[in-house]
């Protein structure tokens, strides 16, 4: 029996994977910027509400100090 004719030295399939990588590539990017501007809100309100809970978190810890240092009467 003869092999495929799409072999690994076939021009066909050498073209065919010329193609198909690149072609993967923009639609793996167009997938990865359809996801990102999706979700970008979602995750930035996430972050600022971190960023928001630890900056009361050092500021508690300032507020301490500040009213160790007060003098007493």
């Amino acid at each position: 029996m003869h092999v495929s004719t799409l072999t690994a030295s076939s021009p066909a399939f050498t073209a065919l994977i010329w193609w198909l990588v690149p072609l993967a590539g923009v639609i793996g990017a167009l997938v990865y910027i359809l996801w990102v501007s999706k979700f970008k809100r979602k995750f930035e309100k996430g972050t600022s509400r971190s960023v928001n809970q630890f900056e009361r978190f050092q500021n508690s810890f300032r507020d301490g100090i500040e009213r160790d240092n007060e003098p007493k009467s």
